[in-house]
């Protein structure tokens, strides 16, 4: 199967199931954020996990060794039209500068990896409306000299 299709079959299988990301992620044993960006093909899936997810959604066998694929991570160049990416895109417009400062303050000339990463996004609940919690943490790589 094409990358594409395992997408397109995961996400059909998913709401025709009412299943969430978090919920397919704790049948899997694993966190939220990374299983979702396997799951929409950005990440490629360890054999265990991907037989899993396989079971649950009734996916065909073939499906596996698509998921265990390595991807080729690329996406649109273009400003994102869907007002949530955008403002994602947005605060790293305007505070991307900042966090590299601030970041290479504290630890050195480096950047965060996105390799050796995790995120989680939670919901803080708030009477002035509710409030979207995104954590990142990324293992500090410092540039070498030779």
């Amino acid at each position: 199967m094409k990358r594409e299709e395992v997408i397109e079959a995961i996400v059909l299988a998913k709401n025709a199931n009412g299943l969430s990301w978090e919920g397919i992620a704790g049948e899997l044993g694993m966190g939220t954020v990374w299983v979702t960006s396997a799951c929409l093909g950005m990440n490629s899936m360890p054999k265990e996990p991907a037989e899993k997810l396989c079971q649950l959604l009734d996916l065909p066998s073939e499906a596996v060794t698509t998921l265990m694929e390595y991807p080729t991570k690329s996406w649109d160049k273009e400003v994102p039209q869907d007002p949530l990416i955008y403002r994602l895109y947005e605060v790293v417009g305007v505070y991307g500068d900042t966090l590299k400062e601030v970041i290479q303050e504290k630890f050195g000339d480096g950047i965060m990896s996105a390799i050796d990463f995790s995120m989680n996004v939670e919901k803080q609940e708030d009477p002035k409306g509710d409030r979207v919690v995104l954590t990142m943490n990324g293992k500090f790589l410092p540039y070498k000299a030779w």
